[in-house]
């Protein structure tokens, strides 16, 4: 079939390397496997393989019966991803998630995929660009907001790289495959997200500032209440943003908060 451009369709055909994501999800005796984009059923196949039960949810009509004759055993969902509610499908019980993401719906997918109840794994196959922000570490030139976001919530691992050749037609990226597991508790909680994320988001617009300086710029308060609150929090006001721990951000966060930061 023809990959339809709109839909940011890539399909990926090598068998070894389908195995292996399936291998990375390692789904579990008990758990939902829910695959977001089948496409032609390549990597349904082998995810049929090692699961009980499958969901696969599929945006393009034209590619439902293809599912369906490739995976018969396989319960196929028109519809989008981005506005289906996952946890409607898959009921009760633990679930795992994988698929292969289009890159131009990554950062809502991967935001609705690490909204509560969460899975227990993740696997995803990404623009390597985006995956080497997801998994970066503090003082890598790829930390950034999207790195703390995530890895605030769950571990990030990238598992191996993926070539362009591997798919048809052929991206001009390359790709990654990234597993997230949830933390268990999440380092922010779910009342604390909208103010972490405005607070990551100012800090690393100014992220090669001293972080006593960029916090006065995000907060508008006195030196003298900043470097209150990065005491309170352990931190050294010479840091930078951009070396600074998921955990460590956490903790920032929750001290400016007390000190009467609204988060605006």
């Amino acid at each position: 079939m023809t990959a339809k451009r709109r839909l940011g369709q890539h399909f990926l055909t090598d068998p070894s390397i389908l195995g292996r994501i399936a291998d990375a999800l390692d789904p579990r005796p008990g758990e939902t496997v829910l695959e977001i984009g089948p496409g032609r059923g390549a990597l349904t196949r082998h995810l049929a393989q090692r699961s009980g039960r499958l969901i696969a949810i599929e945006r393009d009509a034209d590619l439902i019966p293809v599912v369906r004759q490739a995976v018969p055993d396989a319960e196929v969902v028109e519809g989008d991803a981005l506005e289906l509610d996952w946890h409607d499908l898959v009921g009760q019980g633990p679930f795992v998630v994988a698929g292969n993401i289009p890159y131009n719906i990554t950062s809502p997918l991967l935001e609705k995929a690490l909204t509560p109840p969460l899975p227990e794994r993740l696997v995803f196959l990404l623009q390597r660009e985006v995956g080497d922000r997801i998994a970066a570490a503090p003082g890598t030139k790829t930390y950034g907001a999207l790195s703390v976001g995530l890895q605030s919530v769950a571990r990030a691992e990238t598992v191996f790289p993926v070539s362009a050749g591997a798919f048809y037609p052929r991206p001009k990226v390359e790709s990654v495959v990234i597993r997230l597991t949830p933390l268990a508790p999440p380092l922010v909680g779910a009342e604390e997200r909208g103010r972490f994320r405005a607070l990551v988001t100012a800090l690393f617009s100014a992220r090669r500032k001293q972080v006593s300086r960029a916090l006065r710029q995000v907060t508008g308060w006195p030196a003298e209440q900043v470097a209150q609150a990065l005491e309170g929090a352990g931190l050294d006001p010479m840091q930078r943003p951009e070396t600074l721990r998921p955990g460590e951000f956490v903790t920032l966060l929750r001290g400016l908060v007390d000190l009467g930061w609204q988060g605006r």
